[in-house]
């Protein structure tokens, strides 16, 4: 984990840091699969997951074998620094 994630968890609920560190270690989990690993309610999960897709920390995608169901990975630094940084700078180029 960089400095830079480390540094935009930490304002998070432990529950969102729990789910990071579950992701940034074992990779892509479903809500269902993160509920049974981090052994949290499915409701906490997915109020981890909100604030961790906020923070542009974790990434949501559809999973492969159900489009019904999402799956969640870490967000991939370069991609989640360059959109952390473009809303400073638009907002900036309007004043």
């Amino acid at each position: 984990m960089d400095d830079d994630a480390r540094e935009r968890l930490e304002p998070l609920p432990p529950s969102a840091k729990l789910v990071y560190y579950v992701l940034d270690a074992e990779g892509r989990f479903d809500q269902t699969g993160l509920a049974a690993e981090t052994r949290l309610s499915t409701r906490t999960v997915r109020f981890a997951i909100e604030k961790l897709v906020d923070a542009d920390l974790v990434e949501e995608g559809f999973c492969p074998t159900d489009a019904r169901r999402s799956v969640y990975e870490p967000a991939d630094p370069v991609d989640a620094e360059s959109a952390h940084e473009a809303v400073p700078s638009a907002v900036a180029a309007e004043d």
